[in-house]
């Protein structure tokens, strides 16, 4: 599978466990919630899941594509800090 695949199939699984975790209010995201539901609906730690919630609330969609787009330019799958 492609990237752009990859990105587009992990988008589509978080919009799903975002808006359940959310419910119609998308305003005040429990980020504890959602670190919790993605730990168990994804297989993430409960580190990891932490951090990536932490990482899209901090540096948002923009500074994440290019940063994703830059690790795929030096093929670094999994990075430093092995998540």
């Amino acid at each position: 599978m492609n990237e752009t695949k990859l990105l587009e199939s992990a988008v589509s699984e978080y919009r799903g466990i975002v808006k359940r975790t959310s419910g119609k209010r998308l305003t005040r995201l429990d980020t504890h919630r959602l670190a919790r539901d993605l730990s168990s609906a994804h297989d993430w730690t409960d580190q990891g899941a932490h951090t990536i919630v932490s990482l899209a609330n901090d540096y948002g969609a923009f500074m994440l594509r290019n940063a994703l787009a830059l690790a795929i330019a030096l093929n670094k799958e999994d990075g430093d800090r092995r998540f």
